[in-house]
């Protein structure tokens, strides 16, 4: 497994689970001194005793050396990064050529090469011409296993999937992949065998997809505000039809994280470049950007119009609870834009990650919601994690100085928020 980031440590992890020996290979040498020391760099639950376990019965492991790991290897995944390329928007793609090279150089027999990043369509075969340029009298076969994994319930989504998809162009590929997946054979889980450009657009078009329900629920809950309505029964009624589905309907602050943002910029500059423009998916990304700087429009609002010398308590940094990914996390818009109106912000994240280095030197981070709370003059509550479902109203009266709730998830139970004097308002009801 190349790249001990997210996808890679995880998936590492999961295959070592499933009883196949995995070595993980990263270039950072003091992250693989952690891993081997039983240190996770990110947090995933459940995710330190799957490692743990696996290293202590011998098939996981850790190291450096690319050539030493990939010698005698029958699959070789790349997960590698593939961040937003500056200026263009498309993926980054050098860390996957670069990788692909080096496997290619260090082969020392026949082996699969398969794509586990999220590429652009025609990725593949990109990678299928540098492994040839490099080692041409060597059988090295091309495949892509996009992966489909929820942050905060990785391991679950990788061990119970909805499918497993199989980008490839010969049977030995085809082979390899399912022997590795076999596991999942024993409940019934459907592998969708494809092209590899196939595979590859599946997985930018399924998250391109619930960006798109996200988007539009969040319109809905616009259009529930202005006349009355209640979103939480609109996204209800909508989401008993076996049609739509009830994920994904949840109004809020706008996505962010690691796959939605820089896959649906990605899979529209693509579409762009061969003529068929994904417009709805341009419009989602415009509409997702307004809706994180509309958000701190409404604290303002909600405060009566001006924030300036005003304490605030922002509650979840994080894009999303049971995670510490700060990337593209709507707090990033939300909060540096109250500052810049006059705010002094008092936050608080079970799970804060970076967020001390990527937010306003000036904030102040609590160390938990009440003590985030305390002195406020209103709080807004930006991520739902569920210690703050639990938070009574009352304990939040006693502890803020102002009386203002701005409930950007719909945690909070609207009567009893009312009842206990807040003024309270949440999203599209």
């Amino acid at each position: 497994m190349i790249g001990a980031g997210y996808v890679g440590l995880v998936s590492g992890a999961c295959f070592a689970e499933f009883g196949v020996d995995v070595s993980v290979v990263d270039t950072d040498a003091s992250k693989v001194e952690a891993l081997r020391a039983g240190r996770i760099p990110i947090y995933e639950p459940g995710l330190d005793r799957l490692v743990a376990e696996n290293a202590a019965d011998g098939r996981l492991s850790f190291t450096t050396d690319l050539a030493e790991a990939v010698r005698g290897a029958e699959a070789v995944f790349l997960a590698v990064g593939t961040p937003t390329r500056r200026g263009d928007g498309h993926a980054d793609l050098s860390y996957v050529f670069a990788a692909a090279e080096q496997v290619a150089r260090a082969a020392a027999g026949p082996l699969v090469l398969v794509t586990k990043s999220t590429v652009p369509v025609g990725t593949g075969r990109q990678v299928k011409e540098i492994v040839r340029r490099v080692r041409p009298e060597l059988a090295i076969e091309v495949a892509s296993n996009p992966e489909f994994l929820r942050e905060g319930n990785a391991i679950g989504d990788f061990m119970r999937p909805d499918r497993v998809v199989v980008g490839v162009d010969s049977e030995r590929a085809l082979a390899v992949l399912k022997r590795l997946y076999r596991p999942l054979y024993l409940i019934e889980t459907p592998v969708v065998a494809t092209s590899i450009e196939t595979a590859e657009l599946i997985k930018y078009a399924a998250n391109a997809f619930l960006a798109v329900k996200i988007t539009f629920i969040n319109q809905m809950a616009d259009l529930c505000e202005k006349a009355g309505a209640n979103v939480h029964d609109v996204a209800r009624g909508m989401g008993l039809d076996g049609r739509i589905g009830r994920k994904f309907l949840h109004a809020g602050p706008g996505y962010g994280g690691s796959c939605f943002p820089k896959d649906t910029l990605a899979l529209a500059r693509t579409a762009q470049e061969l003529g068929a423009p994904a417009t709805l998916v341009e419009q989602t990304i415009a509409a997702n950007e307004a809706r994180k700087a509309q958000m701190a429009e409404r604290v303002v609002a909600a405060c009566g119009g001006s924030v300036a010398g005003k304490t605030i308590a922002v509650l979840g940094l994080t894009f999303k609870p049971e995670t510490d990914d700060m990337r593209d996390a709507p707090s990033l818009v939300i909060i540096p834009n109250l500052v810049a109106a006059g705010a002094r912000i008092r936050a608080y994240d079970p799970q804060p990650g970076h967020a001390r280095q990527l937010l306003p030197a000036a904030v102040h981070h609590a160390d938990s919601a009440l003590d985030a709370a305390t002195g406020a003059d209103a709080l807004v509550l930006v991520t739902e994690w569920n210690e703050f479902r639990a938070i009574a109203p009352e304990k939040l009266r006693a502890a803020m100085a102002g009386r203002v709730v701005c409930d950007l998830r719909n945690v909070w139970d609207p009567a009893a928020m009312r009842e206990c004097g807040f003024n309270y308002t949440s999203i599209g009801r």
